[in-house]
């Protein structure tokens, strides 16, 4: 684990492949996210910060939601609840956060961004006034992974069009994996190189994970991790 401190209220937190986020206001501090291998996430916000501390889930895959246990409630897009609760098999009571909803921590305001795709409740942060956009998983110059029942490709696409066209209100993008920051421009780099694997345009090699035969599909911007047999 690593923590590095961003600004004088920013702080990322490095757990082996996975970051998570904690961003204070003036009334209350919000992680992004709450690791993986790391289960005291509100612990370490709290040797950070002297103020309140809440959670807010990107998506509720498993590297996303190793400390989402100490809190008594935690922030989620309702189309998510699937997959944390049945996929994932994961506990505790979530707050519905909704496309266009605002938190504010006190002078610092945060926008819920919907972007299904790579699950189906995931959401991107846009942090206002800093310009800062908290992408998940889902823009990114790593790994994607598109296998499995709750991921779909054409969803992906329009979130991909639909943060296109807000690009022009936030300078970076803060992913949960991979290089960061990243630019805005490449959501634009993304969407082509979903189209190119969805039209076959761009050659397959095999993979796995935890032993589930997979496709690779390296599109230069970043890779797909799709089914075996077909997307």
């Amino acid at each position: 684990m690593e923590i590095v401190k961003m600004s004088e209220d920013t702080w990322r937190i490095e757990d082996e492949g996975v970051r998570f986020f904690l961003l204070a206001g003036t009334n209350k501090a919000l992680l992004i996210d709450s690791g993986m291998q790391i289960h005291n996430a509100k612990e370490i916000a709290g040797q950070l910060v002297s103020l309140p501390v809440e959670l807010l889930n990107t998506h509720g895959d498993r590297d996303h939601v190793g400390s989402n246990d100490e809190f008594e409630s935690f922030y989620m897009h309702p189309a998510e609840a699937s997959n944390y609760y049945n996929t994932q098999k994961k506990k505790g009571n979530f707050v519905p956060v909704e496309n266009g909803d605002v938190i504010d921590l006190g002078g610092r305001r945060l926008e819920i961004i919907s972007i299904p795709g790579h699950t189906p409740g995931s959401v991107a942060i846009l942090d206002v006034d800093n310009r800062v956009l908290y992408g998940g998983d889902t823009v990114q110059d790593g790994t994607i992974f598109m296998f499995g029942v709750q991921r779909e490709f054409h969803a992906y696409l329009h979130s991909l069009k639909k943060l296109e066209a807000l690009s022009g209100q936030f300078d970076s993008i803060y992913p949960s994996h991979g290089t960061i920051p990243v630019k805005p421009d490449l959501i634009p780099k993304l969407h082509e190189a979903a189209l190119k694997v969805l039209a076959g345009d761009i050659k397959a090699e095999d993979a796995e994970f935890h032993g589930m035969a997979l496709k690779k599909y390296d599109a230069g911007c970043a890779s797909f991790l799709c089914p075996g047999d077909e997307i």
